[in-house]
């Protein structure tokens, strides 16, 4: 009972690698931010590194509710900070005048793509509800109906 559908499989396969891809466009972009404004590096390190273990998560977790929350808060971060530092600027005057050809656009690509597919993944036949619900209670109201229902019979 806990094999994994043909769309599971796929969306996963698909946030596994926004998720990757997101972590390398921003890992490429490290060392230059570091020297222009360090703290937009080690943004870009962090996010990477989160991104990677969101890739893993996808990956491995039976349940992997906590890793697409995780890479679609990252995501949807990387994107605002994306848009902030174009129109606005953010913190300490760090104002971009371009798009990075081509890792900008790519970025938000995959960042977009990734909050597509969990917005996908949450709306899938097994709703919501199932997907938050923890493992031991299901089991649990699984042993328990059948328990009702031998005692009806």
């Amino acid at each position: 009972m806990n094999s994994m559908t043909t769309t599971e499989a796929a969306l996963r396969g698909l946030g596994v690698c926004c998720a990757i891809g997101n972590a390398v466009l921003h890992a490429l972009l490290i060392p230059d931010h570091l020297e222009e404004k360090f703290y937009i590096g080690v943004l870009f390190a962090v996010g990477s590194a989160v991104m990677l273990a969101v890739a893993v998560g996808l990956a491995t977790m039976r349940r992997p509710a906590a890793a697409w929350l995780t890479g679609t808060v990252v995501s949807l971060g990387m994107i605002v900070g994306f848009a902030l530092s174009r129109t606005v600027g953010l913190p300490d005057g760090y104002y971009e005048r371009d798009w990075e050809p081509p890792y900008g656009l790519l970025s938000l690509i995959a960042e977009g793509l990734f909050v597509i597919v969990f917005l996908a993944w949450l709306t899938r036949r097994e709703g919501p509800q199932r997907i938050f619900q923890p493992a031991r209670r299901q089991s649990r109201e699984r042993i328990h109906a059948r328990r009702n229902a031998s005692e009806r019979d």
